[in-house]
């Protein structure tokens, strides 16, 4: 984990790692650059729903024009109701003004359904085109990602964005059509006090743009922060047995402690930011309201303009002054929208390197079931310099048994990784029914692949559907016969909701074994032609070991399968056994024969039979 460097005694902050283990920018954007950029790239979202973009902006325009309406009412009912003392005139005024207050409710709540609905639908969209984009990437993607920070792109940003679509985006519009309306307004009523009014807006919206920067920075990093909290919290609790085995909970507690401060720091100046660019907007237009007053009030008693001429202008000036204040801080929000949407356009635009060609020569369901690797070489992505096979060339014979043996390291897993087209070689082929595996489509091709691993990954969902992953489309019929065929079904049925039972993550409710059983039926609901095995039974005592290795053989008759052997004794019978070191295959026969010619095997064998033989024994 985390802590490991620090007991170590390796110097090594919150900060550097996170900066180590973040998602880069395959693009590598300035961070402080180019909002606009950002915000057009989700236009291709917005497309599908021009009907409803129309719709909102038809909303905002009217709501708008109702609005600067009402400096009408009020100048009627100053200078018609309150200046000429008229209770009709002052009846008609107020009318007025709650019928525009009617029309302006009306366009306000369609405006706001219609935006809201947006911000919802778009971020939905978002997320799930990510989600597709991520769910296809290479795994040495994963490998130096933390599923934490992506998980936090798919949520937090995406909920971010959904609220500042569905509200400041929104309050942003309205309030600039709202400041034009209300400009021209005073322009046409009076030049002079409107120029004092004007003469103060560049030195708000200056400060605003300058201080946004800082605060789109700053919301990036905090967004980034927030995402290394949840991952070191998710990697704690996925951990939590060895935490608490090693009483390490006072360290974990601490370095989240440092972790969450980390966090509260950059979002605290953040605030900061938004705090004082807020607070120059407000004492600036004050300042220039309390000018045009000033001025207004001196040609009110020089006759120069009427009381109620002034009241509207007021009313527009003020208008003129919540529309900059509001959008001085609907500006942090949107940086804070373009930062998440900076983070989520990352992951979009990360390359996927499986891909399948444009053309593929044919469908992996309709070649003979047999596999070859010629003179490949392989590096893993994060170790470029150290072959994980070398010059390696090795045939599976469609319908036979091969299994791999070999020290740790040897490459065995590796071959499981290629075979599945998670890895693409540097050099030499890998083929499948005498074809390239890089000409097929990766999701045709793997659909002929089942894979059973020594620890095998299963779901928070019920038994039933972790069964049924190997085939969406089979019946309960058939999800049953495959467990029984596993020797699952016995161990299921007496769960406390049998098939219906959930498993809870990773399918920590069951042992091992159930765990192997359950992961071996999904393998027999798939029915593939190729079953890769990682020492299947591993993990089983003696007597359900003895059961499943009946249903493999069932399962394994005529069927290509390629099987990584940790005891010998359980591949005894395979019809060829590949002896791997070192990345290179250094022997390959019987049991018999490399007993004989293979010095590697032998030694594996007498160190493994003694050792059983010694167990038996005691």
């Amino acid at each position: 984990m985390s802590n490991t460097p620090q007991q170590e005694g390796i110097q090594l902050s919150a900060t550097d790692g996170k900066q180590q283990e973040s998602i880069q920018d395959p693009n590598n954007r300035p961070k402080g650059k180019a909002s606009l950029a950002i915000f057009r790239s989700l236009l291709q979202f917005l497309k599908p729903y021009m009907g409803t973009v129309v719709a909102a902006g038809a909303a905002l325009l009217f709501t708008a024009a109702i609005t600067l309406s009402i400096g009408q009412g009020v100048r009627l009912m100053i200078d018609g109701g309150f200046v000429s003392s008229s209770g009709e005139r002052l009846n008609y005024a107020i009318g007025i003004i709650m019928a525009l207050a009617t029309l302006m409710a009306i366009g306000s709540s369609l405006r706001f359904y219609l935006v809201s609905w947006l911000g919802e639908r778009v971020s939905a969209d978002l997320r799930q085109a990510v989600f597709d984009h991520i769910i296809g990437l290479h795994p040495s993607y994963f490998e130096t990602n933390l599923s934490g920070e992506i998980m936090s792109r798919l949520t937090a940003d995406t909920t971010i964005l959904q609220s500042i679509i569905g509200s400041s985006l929104s309050l942003a519009l309205r309030n600039s059509v709202m400041l034009v309306g209300a400009l021209i307004i005073l322009l046409i009523t009076n030049l002079k006090l409107t120029l004092i009014v004007m003469a103060a807006v560049p030195l708000v919206i200056l400060p605003i743009f300058w201080v946004g920067r800082k605060v789109r920075d700053l919301s990036r990093r905090s967004q980034d922060s927030i995402a290394g909290v949840g991952s070191y919290a998710g990697e704690a609790i996925q951990n939590i047995k060895t935490v608490q085995s090693f009483a390490q909970e006072p360290l974990e507690k601490q370095a989240f402690g440092k972790e969450v401060e980390q966090a509260f720091d950059i979002a605290r100046k953040r605030i900061i930011q938004r705090a004082v660019m807020i607070a120059i907007a407000i004492i600036i237009m004050f300042a220039g309201l309390a000018g045009m007053l000033w001025a207004g009030g001196h040609d009110v008693l020089s006759g120069a303009m009427t009381a109620g001429e002034l009241g509207a202008f007021v009313f527009y000036a003020l208008m003129v002054g919540m529309a900059v204040g509001t959008l001085s801080e609907v500006y942090g929000d949107l940086q804070r929208a373009a930062g998440a949407t900076e983070r989520l356009l990352e992951l979009m635009n990360v390359p996927a390197e499986i891909s399948a060609p444009a053309k593929p020569i044919a469908n992996a369901a309709s070649v003979l079931p047999n596999a070859k690797f010629t003179n490949v070489r392989f590096a893993y992505p994060a170790r470029p310099d150290t072959a994980a096979l070398e010059d390696f060339t090795l045939e599976v014979e469609a319908g036979k048994s091969l299994a791999l043996v070999g020290p740790s390291g040897a490459g065995k897993s590796t071959v499981f990784e290629l075979l599945q087209r998670f890895y693409d070689p540097q050099a030499g082929t890998i083929e499948f029914g005498g074809i390239d595996i890089r000409e097929f489509n990766p999701r045709e091709y793997r659909q002929q692949i089942a894979v059973v691993a020594q620890q095998p990954a299963l779901f928070s969902t019920n038994v039933a559907s972790n069964i049924r992953y190997g085939n969406p489309d089979a019946s309960d019929t058939e999800v049953v016969d495959a467990a029984k065929a596993a020797h699952a079904h016995e161990f299921i049925m007496q769960l406390p909701d049998g098939y219906r039972s959930y498993l809870g993550e990773r399918g920590v409710q069951l042992s091992g074994g159930q765990r192997q059983r359950i992961a071996i039926a999904r393998a027999l609901l798939k029915n593939p032609r190729l079953l890769l095995l990682d020492e299947a039974t591993s993990a089983l005592d003696a007597e359900s070991e003895h059961q499943i290795q009946e249903a493999l053989e069932v399962i394994m008759r005529d069927r290509t399968t390629v099987i990584i052997a940790h005891r010998l004794a359980t591949v005894l019978h395979a019809d060829k056994i590949a002896v791997l070191d070192q990345g290179r295959l250094v022997a390959q026969g019987t049991h018999a024969s490399l007993v004989k010619s293979s010095p590697l095997y032998k030694r594996l064998a007498d160190l493994q039979f003694r050792d059983e033989q010694r167990e038996v024994g005691s």
